[in-house]
């Protein structure tokens, strides 16, 4: 359903917009009226990307570049300025990974993760930020994982890169607040996702990947992320009953929970078929280049598209408001019933002499 834009049409950039999230963001703004720039490198994803957001009646300019060179995202970001106008929002969700144990991912392949899914956000927002500043007006959102703050195995260098980008991103958020500017920067932490990246990874293990259930449609991640662009004054956002269960594990007992994962997350990786000799891999150059993947994996019949706890987590105001007003109604009809409070025994003026019951 299309949506209504309030005040003029955004101008936003999308990398890693050909396929997965990054391609249900772009039609989600898309929705509303924006103009998009596209950012990735695959031709014919960019190109169904396209035509998505037309299809919607919008309008986009689809820019192939890889996002761990930083000296094309600087052109990149000059090229959406000059024909798509000053540039509102930068979405970073350009990523690419290795489903490999630690041992037998060669440095090269760690590098690459490295670069495309940490370096690649730094580059793009420094890219973005040579704009917005001088400006004192923009959005940056970068689309993290529960694994910034929860590693798991068989994802070392995926893990490393999002434990990076949360460390970094706080340090942005802190010297933007300190500098006064109006550019504000949010990060939405995703849950397990239904994309194609588990179809393209580079993988090692001896069965096709999957996702850690439970799996969530790309749609539910690209809601998160265009109302974090529209509400960029909270620090992050955490989609999915699993991603908040997952950190508050992670705080209370990470210990528990990595013995837990090492007894788990292997099976829970890996579906029961064989993997495929000859699957295309995404790490140094991309799958889409000839064929374009859309937004969804292979996991839609388990896929949810809602989630309880995203609706909370925008709506967290209102239901503490009310909360706090049940809270007031019961105290307020206790005291009218004539209960009131439970006396304090342990006031010396409220205590029973000895030896009288």
């Amino acid at each position: 359903m299309r949506t209504v834009h309030r005040g003029r049409p955004k101008v936003v950039v999308v990398t890693g917009a050909s396929a997965g999230v990054g391609r249900a963001v772009a039609r989600a703004f898309a929705a509303r009226g924006d103009r998009l720039v596209l950012i990735a490198r695959g031709r014919a994803g960019l190109e169904g990307a396209v035509r998505d957001v037309e299809a919607l009646g919008a309008t986009a300019l689809a820019i192939e570049a890889d996002v761990a060179d930083p000296e094309a995202v600087e052109d990149a970001a000059q090229r959406a300025e000059d024909e798509a106008g000053p540039i509102d929002v930068w979405v970073n969700d350009a990523f690419t990974s290795v489903f490999a144990p630690f041992t037998e991912i060669d440095p090269q392949e760690f590098r690459r993760v490295t670069e495309v899914t940490y370096l690649g956000y730094v580059y793009a927002t420094r890219a973005a930020l040579r704009h917005m500043l001088p400006r004192d007006h923009g959005t940056l959102v970068h689309v993290g994982s529960a694994i910034a703050y929860r590693g798991i195995p068989l994802q070392s260098a995926y893990s490393g890169a999002k434990h990076a980008l949360q460390g970094w991103h706080e340090a942005l958020r802190c010297e933007l607040l300190a500098s006064h500017t109006r550019v504000r920067t949010t990060m939405v932490q995703l849950p397990a996702v239904n994309t194609p990246q588990f179809d393209w990874v580079l993988s090692r293990l001896p069965r096709r990947a999957r996702p850690v259930p439970p799996v969530y449609q790309p749609e539910l991640a690209a809601r998160a992320v265009v109302y974090a662009a529209d509400h960029p004054g909270r620090r992050e956002y955490r989609v999915g009953g699993s991603t908040a269960l997952t950190l508050l594990a992670n705080a209370v007992a990470p210990g528990l929970l990595d013995r837990y994962l090492a007894r788990t997350g292997f099976d829970s990786q890996q579906t029961d078929e064989p993997a495929r000799a000859g699957e295309p891999s995404n790490l140094w150059a991309p799958a889409d280049a000839r064929r374009d993947r859309g937004a969804h994996g292979r996991f839609d019949a388990g896929a949810h598209g809602r989630s309880l706890q995203w609706w909370a987590s925008r709506h967290r105001a209102a239901l503490t408001a009310g909360s706090l007003a049940v809270a007031a109604f019961a105290a307020a009809s206790g005291l009218r019933s004539g209960r009131g409070p439970a006396p304090d025994l342990a006031h010396p003026a409220r205590r029973r002499p000895a030896g009288r019951f």
